[in-house]
């Protein structure tokens, strides 16, 4: 008996010391984390000179890690195994942090920049009165290609010129199932939102017509490989259009009429932050007008900070396939939250695609 007191007496001094060394250790964390931020963005996806900026005026140090897409960012986010400050999750994804409550209420008395966004960008359906997120880029979905390596008659004016047989082994895809399947939907006239197996069951079809034309579906490399004239056409982002236009002058951009995707990407502050004081910094920081037109200067999307725009180049903000003006963009939809199932038969569909790729 006098074995097993004595056993549970060490047993609770031990646990006690734990605790008290688990709680000074969180507690350090806790007071240090105001000197630190972890930024979790895309890569390739802010002037690394603004990341030294914020720190010499602000004396925190930033963390900087990237994600390649949504869905990853999300996951790791839901396992909260590290402590993001800041994340610039698209439309969608926002809308399921929410309904998750992964995070924290954006406090605009801390953020007085936000008056530099354009009113178009601002109280969106994602998220209304922007309570957890702030605009950081925009852009569109369309097609970018070499008019010297195709045909006269493909202006990409409309989605099937991809389907178009001259192209055989001519075009690259963007490695996205909203985006590709997105496509499948515009081509046949639906929206890319559809909720319907009938539909995506067509337009998956009509998507599996068109493998003769692929040449691959990539990631960020189709960058450099459309710089380098190897491939013809490549459905992607309207940035990454960007970037290999002004590496390659051959390079044309165009958006379909029958409609794409309008997508906006916007800076949010998750609830594992350990400085939600340093996070609001760092967003209106990044919304100051000379550091939002050197951003978008550099990162190549189009920036919602109609400060900014007056200090960029106006053959830049006035470049329609980039700025599309408002009545152009309202033929354009953004991506809805579908929901864990319909986004796993996007997925579905979207991987029955890539296996009739031969």
């Amino acid at each position: 008996m006098r074995e097993l007191v004595q056993a549970t007496t060490a047993i609770v001094i031990v646990c006690a010391l734990l605790f008290f060394t688990v709680d000074r250790m969180q507690s350090a964390g806790s007071a240090g984390s105001k000197d630190t931020l972890t930024v979790y963005n895309w890569g390739e996806y802010i002037d690394p000179e603004l990341i030294d900026k914020f720190e010499e005026e602000t004396g925190i140090k930033v963390t900087y890690e990237t994600f390649d897409s949504n869905e990853a960012m999300l996951t790791k986010v839901q396992q909260g195994g590290s402590a993001y400050d800041i994340a610039v999750p698209s439309e969608y994804t926002i809308e399921s942090m929410k309904e998750d409550d992964l995070l924290i209420p954006i406090d605009h008395n801390l953020v007085p920049n936000l008056q530099n966004i354009n009113e178009d960008f601002l109280d969106l359906p994602f998220d209304p009165g922007n309570e957890y997120s702030i605009p950081y880029f925009w852009g569109t979905v369309g097609i970018v290609y070499n008019p010297n390596l195709i045909d006269d008659h493909l202006t990409f004016e409309t989605w099937e010129d991809l389907w178009d047989p001259s192209l055989k082994r001519k075009v690259f895809l963007v490695d996205g199932s909203r985006e590709v399947v997105g496509m499948g939907l515009n081509s046949i006239g639906e929206s890319l939102n559809v909720k319907d197996d009938d539909l995506l069951r067509k337009a998956t079809d009509h998507l599996i017509e068109l493998s003769p034309n692929i040449k691959a579906i990539i990631g960020d490399e189709i960058t450099p490989l459309m710089i380098n004239n190897e491939a013809s056409v490549a459905l992607t982002f309207s940035g990454q259009a960007a970037d290999m236009m002004w590496e390659n002058e051959e390079l044309e951009f165009a958006v379909p009429q029958e409609g794409s995707n309008l997508w906006f990407d916007n800076m949010v502050i998750p609830k594992t932050s350990q400085n939600i004081e340093g996070a609001h910094k760092f967003i209106n920081f990044m919304l100051d007008p000379e550091n939002a037109a050197q951003n978008a200067d550099y990162v190549g999307y189009s920036t919602p900070n109609e400060a900014a725009w007056e200090l960029m180049d106006e053959e830049v903000i006035n470049d329609e396939r980039f700025y599309p003006p408002h009545d152009q963009r309202e033929k354009l939809e953004v991506y809805e939250n579908l929901g864990l199932e319909w986004l796993g038969k996007y997925n579905e569909y979207f991987l029955e695609f890539k296996m009739s790729l031969n």
